[in-house]
């Protein structure tokens, strides 16, 4: 009865975690991170000030938490699915597509999550910047690994540049997803797919 009870509890506070995690990036994408307050999160998912205070302890940690969680948001809409795919030029374009696909659904209300904060906290030294900048690492070594894979199988150029193949596919459509919630004009998502797919085509065999 005692660990059906503490189960229970643990099982409430990792929901309620969640929960407090996932409106938290949600506000970031369109408010910033600095934006995050344990006030506002407490009125807003109907909790006690102190019971958002005891899973995260300060605003920096909350900050910390809430850059995992989009990390981990991210990884599921694009990454995963593109594990799926076969290495090569179709895993390449699959992950493309899938990013795509976060992209243009607006997983986060403010756009990629990961755009706006960059910006944020692009030339602010501290624990989230590294955060920020790990998550993003991460993210770039995983598309060169892709490229890479295509390469190494015979399906693009062998005298592709991975690095810079990556970086250029990375940077289009990254401006694309900028400007598509700046401006509020979605065809800029498909001159992003064209461009993507103009450049693939250039560097297959």
């Amino acid at each position: 009865m005692v660990d059906v009870s503490i189960d229970g509890r643990v099982l409430k506070g990792e929901q309620t975690r969640g929960a407090i995690l996932a409106r938290a990036a949600d506000l970031a994408s369109t408010e910033g991170l600095e934006g995050l307050s344990i006030g506002r999160l407490a009125t807003e998912l109907g909790i006690s000030k102190s019971g958002v205070f005891t899973h995260f302890g300060s605003k920096e940690e909350l900050q910390l938490a809430t850059v995992r969680k989009a990390a981990e948001v991210f990884r599921q809409h694009v990454v995963e699915p593109a594990l799926a795919a076969p290495r090569g030029l179709r895993r390449l374009r699959a992950l493309i597509e899938a990013w795509q696909r976060y992209q243009r659904g607006l997983v986060f209300p403010g756009g990629c999550f990961f755009d706006s904060t960059m910006a944020e906290f692009d030339a602010r030294p501290g624990r989230v910047r590294d955060a920020i900048a790990s998550s993003q690492r991460d993210w770039s070594a995983f598309l060169e690994r892709c490229v890479g894979q295509a390469r190494d199988l015979g399906e693009l150029d062998g005298t592709t540049d991975v690095a810079q193949l990556a970086f250029e596919l990375d940077a289009v459509c990254r401006t694309a997803s900028i400007y598509a919630v700046l401006y509020d004009d979605p065809s800029i998502y498909e001159r992003a797919a064209r461009a993507v797919d103009t450049r693939l085509v250039a560097a297959s065999v």
